[in-house]
């Protein structure tokens, strides 16, 4: 059954070295979780961006909250490079591992339908082969000719962490046209989740919003959370702060900047949170 509790007890519910999934900044990002994870001091997570991460994914990184990222590409978009992704990446802080938009939605998806692994031909002649020794090229193993095709094992995250625009009180989520959050959910072994606001209403009860709705039996736990995803945007419920996320740019660019900007939102870690 899913529980209703708090965003720092959803926080508390991902343990030190988690394997964790998350959405891209275009989706439903669980800012305000992620920074409950820094508060909490998380430590050595293993995270898996859904299939691309941003500023969440940078904070995470910047408070020396993570030990690996697997992704397509982690960047602040408009704003440039994700700065203290590219730092710890560059001194040998974190691992990372190279992946693609597809390999990572196919293997969420082998995940998803309970096989080790899943085909993929796109990846063929691409140098990214060359880095992943746990993808495995193998020749057509129908016979058909067709040439050789990449075997991408299942990625099974413990936790998805995700925020939605609204929840009811019987654990269903509304998450609208974004189908990487259902099979997110449907590959991990537990889905946390804040909310903007919660309904009395059950959300698949009605055919309106019964399609775009995250069943309960996939979530483990729920937070109400107003304002959760900020400064990134929640679609048709508020847009995104550039000035904020280009202010949140420049000062993590330097380690100074970055340990003001965890200062003056609360966000301190380790020695300043002991100062």
């Amino acid at each position: 059954m899913t529980s209703i509790e708090t965003v720092e007890r959803l926080a508390a519910r991902t343990p030190d070295g988690a394997f964790i999934g998350l959405p891209p900044e275009y989706s439903y990002v669980p800012v305000e979780l992620v920074r409950a994870l820094i508060r909490r001091q998380a430590r050595d997570l293993d995270i898996l961006c859904v299939p691309i991460g941003g500023m969440a994914v940078d904070l995470l990184i910047g408070a020396g909250c993570v030990r690996s990222v697997e992704a397509a590409a982690v960047s602040l978009g408009e704003n440039g490079t994700a700065p203290q992704f590219t730092a710890a990446v560059q001194e040998r802080r974190i691992i990372m591992k190279d992946s693609t938009c597809p390999a990572v939605h196919t293997a969420l998806q082998a995940s998803e339908k309970g096989v080790p692994f899943m085909p993929l031909s796109g990846l063929i002649g691409s140098d990214i082969l060359n880095h992943r020794d746990d993808w495995t090229v193998v020749d057509d193993p129908l016979g058909k000719g067709n040439g050789p095709i990449v075997l991408i094992p299942a990625i099974q995250p413990e936790f998805a962490l995700i925020h939605s625009p609204l929840g009811d009180r019987n654990g269903n989520v509304w998450i609208g046209k974004r189908r990487e959050l259902m099979t997110l959910a449907h590959a991990a072994k537990e889905t946390l989740v804040t909310v903007e606001r919660f309904t009395d209403d059950d959300l698949l009860d009605d055919e309106a919003t019964a399609a775009g709705t995250l069943p309960n039996l996939y979530i483990s736990a729920i937070a109400e959370a107003a304002s959760g995803a900020k400064p990134l945007g929640l679609a048709d419920v508020y847009t995104r702060d550039d000035s904020a996320i280009s202010a949140y740019a420049q000062a993590a660019r330097t380690e100074q900047g970055f340990a003001d900007y965890l200062s003056a939102e609360d966000l301190r870690t380790g020695v300043e949170a002991a100062e």
